[in-house]
């Protein structure tokens, strides 16, 4: 049987997950543990996460959600990882393929910001997790719930996870602690589903609310295609032939448009390269030789999920993540890689990445920023400002789209804290 799903302007074959969920959080909130009860995925994947028991960068795991044709709602749901057989854990019935979706694993520690709202700039929802065992809101969860405000995440369902721990009173106490922190803010209605991640408990209810609440978003596939790199990799094994090396791998995900095999692509800012001791950007141009998402090859890719793209790149270029923070799309089509940017900016009221919030002080020219801008990073200094306008120099260049959103945070108490956005002018 052929699975397709609706892609916007036509309904695909379904190969790869068309919608990003994201998870957001306080460091040891479950975030990973529940990617895996989900997709059977272990998203921390590198040695250092591994060693560390945290997640560093970010993780991708793709599913399929699957339905039950004869069991109830919500027992009918379940994924792909949680019913590896195909037939439903309950009744046996052979279970329906619904739709594929890809979970972004983001770190929650507070020295990993940068690299969670390098995920949130790729999230079309996202899963909200709360450690029941807890107080609510733990600093970095107001941080996070702050990044995908800023970033204009708007689906939001959140999991009250660690369940099994607490008695029906701490839960019941965690549960109006999360509804007094979303008071006010655009999810005040989010679903709130008790799970243990650990345990697989309550996961069916949890799949139907992603149904319900994290659709599918329509693409308009006619668009340039834009596409943000968050690793690169070289694939050829040490001592590989000369005749026998693979090109260059950028991996990242579609924001829009669609790539296919065979496209000429251009790259940017692109390439870093020291010259008479100075750093330097060289914008790169190359083909696309082939297309995966996962271990599955495509013909064309579309938004969703951690595309693989192999190119005509030297591996020396594309190794150890050397190209992330890149913007791929059509020869021509990019805006000029900045080095000044010009935004219309908002202040939070309070620092909200730590214990004690803080009252956001005015920006002041001279003072060092870090700017998110997309996926990527770039440490800026204000060189002009006013009330609601900021001209900043970047120290290193970025792709930036008029009308887009900048996250922007500032240096307290040794860490870079998030204190406001702006919009690109």
């Amino acid at each position: 049987m052929v699975i397709t799903e609706d892609a916007g302007s036509e309904r695909v074959e379904l190969k790869q997950p068309l919608i990003n969920i994201g998870t957001a959080g306080h460091v040891d909130s479950g975030k990973t543990t529940l990617v895996y009860a989900l997709s059977g995925v272990w998203a921390a994947r590198h040695s250092e996460e591994q060693r560390r028991g945290i997640t560093i960068k970010l993780g991708y795991a793709n599913t399929m959600i699957m339905r039950c044709p004869v069991c109830p709602e919500p027992e009918r749901w379940t994924t792909s990882a949680l019913a590896p057989d195909g037939k439903c854990p309950r009744c046996g019935s052979p279970l329906e393929p619904v739709r594929m979706v890809s979970f972004v694993d983001s770190p929650g520690h507070e020295m990993l910001m940068a690299t969670m709202l390098s995920g949130a700039a790729v999230m079309d929802s996202a899963l909200l997790l709360i450690d029941a065992t807890a107080p609510c809101p733990q600093p970095q969860t107001r941080e996070h719930f702050k990044a995908l405000e800023i970033t204009g995440v708007r689906n939001i369902v959140v999991v009250q996870n660690k369940v099994e721990i607490v008695g029906r009173e701490r839960a019941l106490e965690n549960y109006k602690e999360i509804k007094a922190f979303l008071e006010g803010t655009f999810a005040e209605d989010a679903p709130i589903i008790p799970v243990s991640a650990l345990h697989k408990a309550n996961l069916d209810i949890l799949i139907e609310a992603i149904q319900k609440y994290m659709p599918t978003p329509r693409r308009d596939e006619h668009k340039d295609p834009i596409m943000y790199v968050i690793r690169s990799f070289d694939v050829n094994k040490p001592g590989t032939k000369v005749d026998d090396l693979k090109g260059g791998v950028l991996g990242g995900s579609i924001i829009q448009g669609v790539l296919r095999v065979g496209d000429e692509i251009e790259i940017l800012p692109g390439a870093k390269i020291k010259e008479k001791g100075k750093l330097k950007f060289v914008p790169l141009q190359t083909k696309i030789t082939g297309l995966r998402s996962g271990d599955v090859p495509l013909k064309v890719a579309r938004p969703g999920g951690l595309i693989g793209v192999s190119t005509e790149l030297d591996p020396a270029l594309t190794k150890a993540d050397a190209m992330i923070s890149n913007v791929v799309g059509k020869p021509g089509r990019l805006p000029e890689p900045a080095r000044e940017l010009s935004l219309d900016y908002e202040l939070f009221d309070t620092v909200v990445g730590i214990v004690k919030p803080v009252p956001v002080e005015r920006l002041r020219v001279g003072e060092d920023l870090v700017l998110n801008v997309g996926a990527a990073r770039t440490l800026s200094k204000v060189t002009h400002v006013t009330s609601d306008k900021v001209e900043l120099k970047l120290l290193l260049p970025v792709v930036a789209f008029k009308g887009s959103r900048v996250a922007i945070s500032r240096r307290i108490a040794n860490r870079w804290r998030l204190i406001g956005y702006g919009v690109v002018r």
